[in-house]
């Protein structure tokens, strides 16, 4: 999860950096073709092309349109405020795959997990500032969708993971978002610029790594315990505002940004409490 946020950061800073010339169906279809031929390359390389087929099918479609709803509303976000501030809203999705958990995996969280995920609502809104200056906009609200969409696109992989293989789950999320993306996008499709292929072509790379580590990190782990290790790549994005675009968050978007990470640590030790009691005693411990 820590490697995906470093190269998801970078195809977003890719994506910033061309969604003011391109509509954000476009951008959504360019990123997911860019990453589809190193994707096949290395399903190629693993010898698991007999995988694509034998899949459920259902999830898989439920999966591509939620993906469109989250690469439109984060790049129209994107075309208008840092990339740091769409991130620290963005950051709010963890805390919605904790508590989607419940009902879509069975997980259990305790009520001290549920105020966490609550106080970090209140962080969105801080950064938000629906009754102030802040981003209540639609570009603001587009992020949140885009968040609630990744949130249960997360629920979905956790799903999938219990009899599709990585390869089949990263191949027809990258098909059937350009496939829907496209769809919409060729109604209003621009010339790509030659100034632009080198930046389409990064976006393909870190895409398809940052895919394929999401994916394994949502097989291979409980998704209330990974999804908050993403909050590192606010790192990252501060770094890239400040280089590339000059730009840096605002004082209640720090802490709005802070609010939530704090939600999220939190989580994180609360299930390393819960997955390191033994049966016998977690039947003796208050919930958590």
């Amino acid at each position: 999860m820590l490697a995906a946020g470093l190269l998801f950061a970078g195809m977003d800073a890719g994506m910033k950096w061309i969604s003011t010339d391109y509509p954000p169906f476009q951008v959504a279809t360019l990123r997911s073709l860019s990453a589809l031929p190193l994707v096949l390359a290395w399903i190629a390389w693993r010898g698991r092309a007999g995988t694509l087929l034998r899949v459920h099918w259902r999830l898989h479609l439920l999966r591509g349109l939620l993906g469109v709803g989250m690469m439109v509303g984060f790049v129209y976000g994107l075309a208008r405020m840092p990339l740091s501030t769409a991130y620290t809203i963005v950051f709010v999705a963890p805390l919605m795959v904790t508590a989607l958990a419940v009902p879509f995996l069975g997980e259990k969280v305790g009520p001290r997990r549920w105020a966490a995920i609550g106080v970090g609502l209140l962080g969105v809104l801080v950064v938000l500032r629906p009754t102030g200056e802040g981003v209540a906009t639609v570009a603001g609200l587009a992020v949140v969708l885009a968040a609630l969409s990744y949130a249960i696109a997360a629920i979905t992989v956790r799903k999938l993971a219990l009899r599709d293989s990585p390869e089949a789950m990263v191949f027809w999320f990258l098909v059937l978002l350009g496939a829907f993306a496209g769809a919409v996008a060729a109604f209003d499709w621009h010339p790509v610029q030659r100034v632009h292929w080198p930046v389409i072509a990064a976006i393909g790379v870190t895409g398809a790594l940052g895919q394929v580590a999401l994916t394994h990190a949502f097989r291979l782990g409980e998704a209330s315990q990974i999804a908050p290790l993403e909050y590192a790549a606010l790192v990252w994005v501060v770094l890239l505002d400040l280089v590339v675009w000059q730009a840096l968050p605002d004082g209640a978007t720090w802490l709005g940004a802070a609010i939530i990470i704090a939600s999220g640590l939190y989580l994180i030790r609360r299930e390393r409490i819960v997955g390191g009691q033994r049966p016998d005693d977690a039947a003796q411990t208050p919930p958590p």
